[in-house]
């Protein structure tokens, strides 16, 4: 297992839980938890996946140890195993109907009823965010987090005090025209921020 008392909150648009038999586009982006998680219908094959080959005998990563934050563009494959599997997701419908506080409240109660004390990873996809404010990253999906909803993320993460790593994901300055390229990547330094623990007051 990863490290198996490690919670993991994935903020993304995407749920990157394909494969490569169920990848319509074949982009390995859209992989890394299909690769790490047992899928109740196929077993891997990871000697015919060159450079790989350490998820052979290496870490799994269990269903229980996962929260979706901010999905919105899930492939049918993908619906079908969160489901399958269990994995607690949260929607952008699901942060319209509750509001991102008790997204987040909701996610800790999930990752620590067994452990108040279980560290988390924190895995954030600047694509969670609507890309009229972080415009450059390569899988764009309109209806994304607001500016204080993606900082809102940053912030409880930071508060409840178990984070013990963390990454921003996707976000390539290249990618977008004008200052839109400049503009994610200051967003992306100030959710770094608040997930250090920059607070308002």
């Amino acid at each position: 297992r990863v490290r198996p008392n490690v919670g993991v909150i994935w903020v993304d648009a995407h749920a990157d839980l394909n494969t490569p038999e169920t990848s319509g586009s074949g982009n390995m982006h859209g992989m890394p938890l299909g690769l790490l998680m047992d899928h109740p219908t196929q077993k891997l094959d990871f000697t015919k996946l060159p450079g790989f080959e350490y998820l052979i005998n290496g870490p799994r990563l269990s269903p229980d140890q996962l929260v979706y934050i901010g999905l919105r563009d899930v492939d049918p494959s993908e619906r079908r195993w969160i489901r399958e599997l269990g994995i607690k997701a949260f929607t952008m419908y699901d942060i319209d109907h509750l509001g991102i506080g008790q997204v987040m409240d909701l996610t800790f109660q999930h990752l620590l009823k067994d452990d108040p004390n279980r560290p988390l990873h924190l895995s954030y996809d600047i694509d969670a965010v609507d890309p009229v404010l972080a415009p450059a990253t390569g899988t764009k999906v309109r209806g994304g987090l607001t500016y204080r909803e993606a900082h809102f993320v940053s912030e409880a993460v930071a508060q409840c005090g178990n984070l013990a790593s963390a990454e921003i994901v996707e976000l390539n300055p290249t990618l977008s025209h004008g200052a839109g390229g400049e503009e994610t990547v200051e967003l992306g330094l100030q959710l770094i921020t608040s997930f250090m623990g920059k607070s308002i007051i």
